[in-house]
């Protein structure tokens, strides 16, 4: 029986998919995978389903028409999963920035240490970036300070993409209340489940840059982030931000 979802978005991942998949599959855990993909006209759907009679009952695909952004596929995944009998639901990217052997570390940090929520973060230890420029580590590390400024959230790694969540977490959220679908999204997962009071933990991972495929970053995904924290907490002043 899998002892966790890994839930992969993709949008033209076909030269990363396969080996992804192979590599999870490998891992000493059981996990299950779901990968939502937005339309690749690539083929990276069509990989995943040749796959699919190779991991029976493990490797599942969710195919959306139209690319319409990072949270809204999270979204359709969570929503997935919390149809199923997951008790761990996890956040992975399908280009190998995220190691998949950390998904143990995580899952351990939810079953053994008893965190409701844990993060696989850049900056709990310092910066443990590999192959970005520094432009685009300053960016993102200040992004995160400026996150922890504005919301008050002790979490170092406010945008991080690889999450562990027990089904409580999600099931507590109206997923259809999520506004953000961008990096932005993740920040306010966050912070949804930090005002929420569930234990969180921040695991030290090592993220590398994609080397195959193209980059998602966008200067509206920047703002999205930017514009997007200052509006949560505002409304969480005024108590108006569901949560």
């Amino acid at each position: 029986m899998a002892e966790g979802l890994v839930i992969i978005p993709t949008y033209n991942e076909s030269e990363n998919i396969e080996k992804l998949l192979r590599n999870v599959f490998s891992l000493q855990r059981i996990f299950s995978v779901l990968v939502v993909d937005d339309g690749s006209p690539d083929g990276t759907a069509e990989i995943v389903e040749r796959l699919m009679p190779e991991f029976p009952n493990h490797l599942h695909l969710l195919k959306r028409t139209k690319k319409t952004g990072l949270g809204r596929a999270y979204i359709a995944g969570f929503q997935w999963a919390l149809q199923k009998d997951f008790d761990l639901i996890f956040e992975m990217d399908a280009d190998f920035s995220h190691n998949p052997n950390d998904l143990i570390r995580l899952y351990n940090s939810c079953t053994k240490d008893g965190y409701d929520m844990a993060i696989g973060s850049r900056y709990i230890t310092g910066v443990n970036v590999v192959n970005w420029p520094m432009s685009r580590v300053l960016l993102s590390w200040g992004a995160s300070k400026y996150v922890q400024w504005i919301t008050g959230m002790g979490i170092k790694d406010t945008t991080a993409g690889f999450v562990c969540y027990r089904r409580q977490v999600l099931e507590s959220m109206d997923l259809s209340k999520i506004r953000f679908v961008g990096y932005a999204f993740q920040i306010e997962m966050k912070y949804k489940a930090f005002l929420k009071g569930f234990k969180i933990k921040e695991i030290p991972v090592i993220f590398t840059d994609r080397t195959k495929g193209a980059s998602k970053m966008s200067k509206g995904i920047i703002s999205e982030a930017i514009f997007g924290v200052v509006n949560m907490r505002f409304k969480k002043l005024f108590n108006r931000l569901d949560i």
